[in-house]
């Protein structure tokens, strides 16, 4: 988002390592073991304005042992050893590399980068400032970074806050972000609007972007605003997107490639309190929706899995919900309450989700307060073996932390699961120092 870089710590990586079994309950198949933390690993840490925060993960499905990651403003993160040990790069475009990183491998053993711009090198004070999202890739054939492509746009207004998505069919790439006419403005002419774009050449040509919410929202950064958009490709081939106003999740679909969408937006689930909430000890927080689909050969493909946050239990209580649909979007299920600490007020926030086709497991990061009275935090692991019906939660910190509102540590978390694979990112403060963390999780499915 485009002032989350106003406070930004520096993040380190942290690996733990936890044990697995395969004992099983009637409904959900235990698969982690609790209090088998192993090891901490830091790969960058530190503090200023562009310190790293905000991290993004993703493990090849060409070779699990390849593992990339980002953080603000500009660092890549690159692990030859299933995240054992790091290596770090400076990531460079002529159009200006300004955060919001994600990155994400296809099944060709590409991995792209998206992040905000800055051609001018004149953050806040040029027209050209978040003119664009770029798209850099790395080859599967290359140790260079490529100088970066992007959708066609309108360039005089400010672009934020994309999400980029393989399709794992024909390895397509589909973005949606927010388009702000003026960031910040209360004037009711100044509008924002999802734009939608795609890839079919593997980030070498995007479309011209298109506008595909019905109702736009305001241009404030709140509730009223649409942000926080993301995608995902159904087993039909068709292109779902969610997204975030108004106290709703707002769903849409098109079947023709994204040219064409729904004349109506779906709001398929309601979120109680708005996107943005206030959590103690935060700068601000979002509980922008996740869209995953299952693609395995299991018993529940082609399901489509919706994750979000929301205060409808009370302003002292955040929780993480779920919703799904088997007909690619036209009727969802019940929420389900993804963390489990069943009539305790607490927070729990900045949730991921990632899904591993290879078994149809879906996993669910989130910070969480349900051990303390104040503003300490850990990270919890979520799981489901069986389509959503129950989940399991799990403690993967290793120890909690004290988050303070002088240290922003960035809007999101992330997770990638591949082949029994788990690798869950977020950050992790100390006083003003920032730290990005993973834990090394390896369920041998």
């Amino acid at each position: 988002m485009k002032n989350t870089l106003r406070n930004k710590g520096l993040a380190s990586l942290s690996l733990l390592v936890l044990g697995f079994s395969l004992s099983c309950s009637p409904k959900n198949k235990i698969l982690l073991q609790q209090n088998k933390v192993v090891v901490n690993i830091t790969i960058d840490e530190g503090q200023g304005s562009f310190a790293p925060c905000e991290p993004s993960i993703s493990i090849s499905p060409v070779n699990p042992n390849l593992v990339t990651a980002g953080s603000v403003l500009n660092n890549v993160y690159h692990s030859e050893d299933a995240g054992k040990t790091w290596r770090k790069e400076i990531l460079k475009s002529s159009f200006g590399v300004y955060g919001d990183p994600v990155v994400r491998y296809d099944g060709l053993g590409n991995v792209y980068y998206a992040h905000l711009s800055n051609p001018k090198n004149k953050a806040y004070s040029s027209e050209e400032f978040l003119d664009r999202i770029v798209v850099q890739k790395l080859s599967n054939s290359s140790n260079t970074w490529s100088n970066g492509t992007f959708p066609l746009a309108d360039k005089k207004k400010d672009h934020d806050k994309q999400w980029i998505v393989v399709n794992p069919i024909d390895q397509s790439l589909t973005m949606t972000w927010t388009q702000f006419d003026k960031y910040g403005s209360k004037l009711e002419r100044d509008k924002t609007n999802v734009l939608f774009s795609i890839s079919k050449d593997q980030g070498e040509t995007w479309s011209e972007s298109i506008i595909i919410n019905e109702v736009s929202g305001d241009c404030v950064d709140d509730d009223l605003t649409n942000e926080g958009a993301f995608t995902a490709v159904g087993i039909d081939g068709s292109i779902m997107a969610v997204w975030a106003r108004d106290s709703k999740i707002w769903f849409d679909r098109s079947t023709d490639g994204g040219k064409n969408w729904l004349k109506s937006d779906k709001a398929i689930a309601d979120q109680i309190g708005g996107w943005s909430m206030d959590i103690p000890g935060i700068d601000r927080t979002n509980g922008f929706p996740i869209l995953k689909v299952d693609h395995s050969n299991g018993k529940y493909r082609g399901r489509v899995y919706m994750s979000w946050t929301d205060q409808r239990n009370g302003s002292d209580n955040t929780d993480v919900w779920i919703i799904h649909s088997d007909d690619h979007g036209q009727h969802w299920s019940q929420a389900i309450k993804v963390n489990n600490d069943s009539g305790k007020a607490a927070h729990q926030f900045f949730h991921s989700m990632d899904l591993d086709q290879s078994s149809g497991y879906v996993y669910l990061l989130f910070y969480d307060r349900r051990n303390y009275q104040d503003a300490h935090n850990d990270v919890y692991l979520a799981y489901t073996t069986n389509g959503g019906k129950d989940f399991v939660n799990t403690k993967v910190s290793e120890t909690s932390f004290l988050s303070e509102k002088i240290v922003f540590f960035g809007d999101y978390t992330d997770i990638s699961a591949v082949q029994g694979k788990v690798r869950p990112i977020w950050t992790h403060q100390e006083g003003k120092v920032l730290k990005i963390k993973t834990a090394l999780i390896d369920i041998g499915i």
